[in-house]
């Protein structure tokens, strides 16, 4: 009896050793759309994403021009307005500017902030963007894994990614949770994100 008392507990120790910790399961990053619109053609120039700070959504939306889209989010309202350096909006309050954003070409444009947020450990699959990925990080801090090695941006940094079909990897790196806005400008004509693998 003590024999097979002995061999249970070991067959289901072993059972449980077998079984994902949720210490070590990769939990997956929360990806949120915020805000998206197509356009026909790119500001010329060099390109950089202008980020503000308005009172109200109505406000930012009235001083949105083409290339521009307002959210809300984390008890903000944000206006992103992709352009060249040095602009601002009327009533907008300027918290970052970041660039050169890397160009393509496309017949029509798909410009989009996606929200990004995640405990510690969280991260994407591989993928590819068919365009540039900018990263603003209100919390926490994001790792964005490419073949050109790992960029960090801590709280309160805003970084231009990489450009077009460059496979990435993003993940919450910090100590604390990830909370990230994510802006893009992408060939509107091709999937916005495909499956890739790294180096």
């Amino acid at each position: 009896m003590k024999r097979i008392l002995i061999a249970a507990i070991v067959a289901l120790a072993s059972e449980l050793w077998l079984l994902p910790s949720t210490a070590t399961a990769q939990q997956a990053l929360v990806i949120k759309p915020l805000a998206e619109k197509k356009v026909a053609d790119l500001p010329a120039g060099q390109l950089f994403w202008r980020i503000e700070n308005f009172t109200s959504l109505a406000q930012a939306q009235a001083a949105a021009g083409p290339w521009a889209l307002a959210v809300e989010s984390v008890d903000k309202v944000w206006l992103f307005t992709l352009g060249p350096a040095g602009g601002s909006s009327a009533g907008g309050t300027k918290v970052a500017e970041l660039g050169p954003i890397p160009r393509v070409v496309a017949a029509q444009y798909l410009l989009r902030i996606n929200d990004a947020s995640g405990a510690p450990g969280s991260t994407t699959a591989v993928h590819a963007h068919p365009g540039s990925e900018a990263f603003f990080v209100l919390a926490g801090e994001q790792s964005i894994r490419s073949p050109q090695g790992v960029m960090r941006v801590n709280v309160g940094q805003a970084e231009a990614g990489q450009g077009a079909e460059v496979p990435m990897q993003v993940s919450s790196s910090g100590s604390a949770d990830l909370h990230a806005l994510v802006m893009f400008v992408v060939d509107a004509g091709k999937p916005f994100s495909s499956p890739a693998t790294l180096p």
